[in-house]
């Protein structure tokens, strides 16, 4: 059903992806140049992706184990966004290009947290479901 605990926590998840990387800097190179999402192509890309990927997921409240495989795949998607910002922010030395993080950089560890909770109301359902089943 959509009026479900996890269709929040993957509306919450959509915003993030969508909204605030606009909002929030990445990081502040060393020219003091803020850069944001819109800068980065492949971190647009991906910030998108994982909004509609959340938005897609809640339209499939009928087949909660494919619900389930999307939001895994969300954050994998998410690590994936993770382990490039966490390489983008220590494999470049001294103060060359990253002098600043930005609490951009939190965005996927917050959506990660949201997706592991509907992922746990997900399958509390699927239990829920079965357990009844069993009964009849």
């Amino acid at each position: 059903m959509i009026q479900r605990i996890q269709t929040v926590y993957l509306l919450i998840v959509a915003l993030l992806g969508a909204a605030l990387p606009f909002l929030f800097s990445l990081w502040i190179d060393a020219q003091a140049k803020e850069v944001f999402a819109q800068n980065e192509p492949f971190i647009l890309i991906t910030f998108i992706a994982s909004a509609v990927l959340a938005i897609s997921t809640v339209f499939l409240y009928k087949n909660r184990k494919n619900q389930f495989v999307a939001n895994r795949l969300n954050i994998i998607l998410n690590f994936f966004l993770l382990g490039f910002f966490v390489y983008r922010s220590l494999n470049i030395s001294g103060e060359s290009n990253i002098s600043e993080k930005g609490i951009g950089m939190l965005i996927p560890i917050v959506s990660i947290v949201f997706l592991v909770l509907a992922n746990r109301a997900i399958k509390k359902d699927e239990d829920l479901v079965k357990s009844v089943d069993r009964l009849r």
